[in-house]
């Protein structure tokens, strides 16, 4: 049975680390003690081993991070001691627990803590509509411009309502349209350019149809059309491009942490954000395929738009109000992330 050294250099020791040479000496421990956490059984001789290397990786992993931080190596021991722990301590929770906490915690606390991004993303992306459809209103020959007359007229008539035709196509392809919206969001996020080109985008766009709509006396069939899937829609978008520009701002501005810290837990928060958006999204395709264009009441199809945006909000500010009191960021543990040195009994 391999023992381990005796000494093994630390984060109290001066001098430059090596990184290379360091790796080639404690190579065997790590590749032990991966070993050992793969394995379904231990003796009782394993299982003292297995803690001792993985309180010896623990030192490594400190003395990597206060050294030569690369990320490669912090990555690769952070996993390898998740890996351990969990084999010390026993096996994880079951999938629908880490679903349920998912849904009930990680998703709307980091919501929560964006929660004026969303609101900032939202007042800019409404005033940007508003404006582009009252300039367009206003100055006719540039709306013109933009869309021949007689396509105005084809559009008014038949393909905005004919577009909502309902069923679940539709709605796949709906869902599938606006996951495409909200992923280019969130990926293009760290550019800072993409989310806000991508949000200028949509938002021009509704104010040229809503233009369109408005010239020819339609922006009574306008709203009612657009408000039962787009409340929440909308929001989505709004959520997606929130939490790209906070991985941007994160990089711009980290504040006390590390820049690579901060964009770090921005971005596991941007992914969190885009697996829980495919619900949402999910929910605003139901909504655009089965109420939108059904024959419903104009005004129950908006009840129902306007039901769904106030679950969206009250499980946000319930759910994730009481997980932020409870310390919760919807971030990995700390040592799991890497930026605290994991310890054993």
């Amino acid at each position: 049975m391999p023992e381990c050294p005796r000494h093994r250099a630390g984060p109290w020791q001066s001098g430059p680390v090596d990184l290379d040479a360091y790796t080639f000496a404690h190579e065997p421990d790590w590749v032990r003690l991966e070993a050992l956490s793969k394995r379904s059984r231990l003796t009782g001789a394993e299982v003292d081993e297995l803690v001792r290397l993985y309180q010896a990786t623990a030192t490594d992993l400190s003395t990597v991070r206060s050294s030569v931080p690369d990320p490669r190596t912090v990555m690769r021991l952070s996993q390898l001691l998740s890996r351990a722990r969990t084999r010390l301590t026993g096996a994880h929770a079951p999938v629908w627990h880490e679903v349920a906490t998912f849904f009930t915690v990680s998703f709307p606390v980091v919501l929560y803590r964006i929660r004026w991004w969303i609101v900032a993303v939202m007042v800019a992306f409404l005033a940007v509509s508003v404006v582009t459809g009252w300039y367009l209103v206003e100055n006719r020959d540039v709306l013109n411009a933009v869309i021949p007359p007689s396509v105005q007229q084809e559009y008014v008539e038949d393909a905005f309502v004919s577009y909502y035709d309902p069923g679940v196509s539709f709605g796949a392809m709906v869902w599938t349209n606006n996951s495409w919206i909200a992923a280019v969001c969130v990926a293009s996020g760290i550019t800072g350019i993409g989310p806000v080109y991508m949000l200028f985008q949509n938002a021009w766009s509704i104010g040229l149809i809503g233009a369109v709509m408005t010239v020819h006396g339609e922006l009574g069939l306008f709203l009612q059309l657009l408000s039962p899937h787009g409340l929440l829609e909308l929001t989505a978008i709004f959520v997606a491009g929130a939490a790209g520009l906070r991985v941007f701002w994160a990089w711009l501005a980290p504040g006390p942490r590390p820049r690579g810290q901060a964009l770090s837990e921005a971005g596991r928060a941007l992914f969190t954000t885009a697996l829980g958006l495919v619900v949402v999204l999910g929910v605003s395709g139901l909504i655009e395929g089965f109420v939108t264009g059904s024959a419903m009441y104009w005004w129950l199809k908006i009840v129902i738009g306007a039901v769904a945006l106030a679950g969206f909000w009250v499980y946000v500010l319930t759910l994730g109000r009481s997980a932020a009191r409870a310390g919760e960021t919807g971030d990995l543990e700390p040592d799991r992330a890497g930026y605290a040195v994991a310890t054993a009994g």
